[in-house]
């Protein structure tokens, strides 16, 4: 079967304008996926393989790490880890096919976005279930794991609104960089506080899937499920705080300007 080289995926699929973004790269990406992400694309350009193929495969695996988070053990959270892994290789995988073919969309950025609402939501749903210790769909525990979600999918639909309510009001879609910067000192010097300490991440689904393989660990260790609560616990606290300081930060920017 005839494709591209591994250079030619690397020089199409990751322009210096990809590998040079901040807010919209994750660290794993910058630090080793994006290395790796042209292996699987060589594969993928020759089994004729769409971008929004690879983007419902991820998908699929992202959904499927959470559905494996539900289940107790240590087992259980090292599968659900490495989905999340595979997830996060494919976020790369797909946005890099598209460039390369040409065929990026309208459809592949709206399947993308999708699939990260998924991912998190069922993460966080899993690890609802798993600090329950066993599987239900009721209980207090159970409760927490959909609020979390539910708190989580509430600030990506903020940070997604920003562009519907641009493009309704006939701005365009993107905004400058020094847009994201609070206009009261106060709120900037909270912003930088926050992006330094980087709690936010808790309720993302590469990070906490390595903190939800952390406190199975722990949880094996000593016995019970005390880490498995914590984390659960501090999930719902920082996703709530998110909410409100994300709709702050955003109103308090010129990213609605």
């Amino acid at each position: 079967m005839s494709g591209p080289s591994l250079a030619e995926l690397r020089t199409e699929g990751q322009p210096p304008s990809v590998l040079a973004r901040l807010n919209d790269e994750h660290w794993a990406g910058r630090l080793y996926m994006r290395k790796l992400s042209p292996y699987p694309n060589w594969v993928f350009a020759r089994l004729g393989l769409s971008p929004n193929m690879v983007t419902a495969v991820m998908i699929v695996v992202g959904l499927g790490g959470g559905l494996a988070t539900a289940f107790g053990g240590l087992g259980t959270a090292v599968i659900a880890a490495v989905a999340i892994q595979i997830h996060l290789l494919l976020d790369c995988s797909d946005g890099e096919l598209a460039r390369w073919s040409g065929k990026t969309s309208a459809s592949g950025i709206f399947l993308d976005r999708v699939g990260h609402y998924l991912t998190d939501g069922a993460l966080l749903t899993g690890l609802g279930i798993r600090a329950q210790g066993h599987l239900t769909l009721s209980g207090g525990w159970v409760s927490a794991g959909l609020g979390a979600a539910l708190l989580a999918l509430i600030v990506k639909a903020e940070t997604d609104s920003v562009v519907v309510a641009r493009a309704n009001f006939g701005l365009n879609g993107g905004h400058a960089d020094e847009a994201l910067a609070p206009r009261s000192s106060g709120l900037a010097l909270a912003r930088r506080l926050a992006s330094a300490l980087r709690v936010h991440r808790i309720i993302q689904a590469t990070e906490l899937s390595l903190l939800i393989l952390a406190a199975a660990i722990a949880d094996t260790v000593r016995g019970g499920l005390l880490a498995t609560h914590v984390l659960l616990a501090g999930c719902l606290v920082v996703a709530g705080a998110m909410v409100l300081a994300h709709l702050v930060a955003i109103m308090a920017s010129g990213r609605l300007k």
